[in-house]
């Protein structure tokens, strides 16, 4: 996660760039509390700059799409620990 300085930096980016579109600064709030991260953020900036939705669903489509992904990695990672674990125990010297 970054320092609260990296995430101010990009939910400002992002705010920018939703209000170029002409997205209201209380929709960038929600969506930037929603992805909590710098990372997750400049994501969304970089979607909003290159697409340029003309629709709020859509910024809100490739919100949910992003922490999906987020979440979708995270549950990947657990697992591969756990795996990792559980291989470390199975094969550790039985005495």
């Amino acid at each position: 996660m970054g320092t609260n300085s990296e995430w101010i930096y990009s939910k400002k980016k992002m705010t920018d760039e939703m209000l170029l579109l002409g997205y209201d600064e209380r929709l960038a709030d929600e969506i930037a509390r929603n992805l909590k991260s710098p990372k997750a953020m400049d994501r969304m900036t970089s979607y909003l700059k290159y697409v340029k939705p003309a629709k709020v669903e859509l910024v809100v489509d490739e919100m949910l799409a992003i922490c999906s992904e987020i979440n979708a990695w995270k549950d990947k990672k657990e697992s591969e620990e756990a795996n990792a674990a559980y291989n470390d125990w199975l094969n550790r010297d039985r005495q």
